[in-house]
């Protein structure tokens, strides 16, 4: 018998989980709340539920719970997501001083350092930002994400040199991650070395073949090349099938120096509609 309501109580919070992954957040919001009911100190509902919100524009009604999470126990994934909710409730000051805690705490928290750095450079802080991060790597050298967050963050200071080294060292340390690769290639892109970008993309995409961004980058990296019957295959195969991507096909169209210029979208969607032979 008293089993019953702790595995009833699982079993809503295994539902709300499987909706928050499949970003149902109305539908995770609610069996949270139903699971609150059950227990009001469940600390998995309450991270449920705060996500959820957080998903449905509604960031502020996630403080009050976080708050609450937090004054019961020093939790350090509460403490940052309630550091995340306050930034985004336009409580900026309250969150990025919990962040700061949090971020103190030892042994470290590394995601509450991301979290600081990232709404640190949302601010227009990047160099702040960096300066986290390096923090952060002291006390984790090892860590990939770090490595990767620092040089994603190079890259939005404009410091392309440090990014393309730091981004080149995290490649060569875990080959196999797309994320590192786009981040790489975009540095590379930014930089004007398009043959290296087009080989960094072509690398990612032979990984993940059905990302249309890295596609249409890598079609501007071609066309800076003067590949452009290449560049434009490539941009046909992001457009079919893909409507929504109109507009960042255009202006890879656009951006480009050997590229072209529609005033319609309508006449870019006709041109990016024929077929061409040449492949990317």
């Amino acid at each position: 018998m008293t089993g019953r309501p702790n595995n009833a109580l699982a079993q809503l919070l295994q539902q709300a989980f499987m909706a928050l992954r499949a970003k149902q957040f109305d539908v995770a919001r609610q069996l949270a709340t139903e699971a609150l009911k059950s227990n009001r100190s469940d600390r998995n509902a309450v991270l449920i539920l705060a996500h959820a919100l957080i998903g449905l524009g509604r960031a502020d009604e996630a403080v009050v719970p976080l708050e609450k999470a937090a004054r019961r126990n020093s939790d350090p994934e509460i403490e940052t997501l309630l550091g995340h909710a306050l930034c985004n409730s336009r409580r900026s000051v309250d969150g990025i001083a919990q962040l700061r805690r949090t971020a103190g705490r030892r042994p470290p928290y590394l995601p509450a350092f991301q979290e600081l750095a990232g709404q640190l450079a949302n601010g227009g802080g990047v160099g702040d930002a960096i300066g986290i991060i390096a923090d952060a790597l002291a006390l984790a050298p090892a860590s990939i994400d770090l490595q990767l967050d620092l040089g994603r963050m190079h890259v939005r200071n404009n410091n392309r040199t440090e990014a393309r080294r730091v981004l080149s060292a995290v490649r060569n340390a875990a080959p196999g991650r797309t994320d590192i690769l786009t981040e790489l290639a975009w540095a590379q892109l930014l930089d004007g070395a398009y043959a290296d970008a087009a080989d960094t993309y072509r690398h990612a995409l032979g990984l993940r073949p059905d990302d249309a961004l890295s596609r249409a980058n890598l079609a501007i990296c071609l066309m800076e090349m003067g590949e452009r019957d290449g560049g434009e295959a490539a941009l046909r195969s992001v457009f079919r099938g893909r409507p929504h991507m109109l507009g960042r096909a255009a202006f890879a169209l656009a951006a480009s120096s050997h590229g072209r210029f529609f005033f319609r979208p309508s006449a870019a969607a006709k041109f990016l509609d024929r077929e061409r032979a040449a492949k990317p």
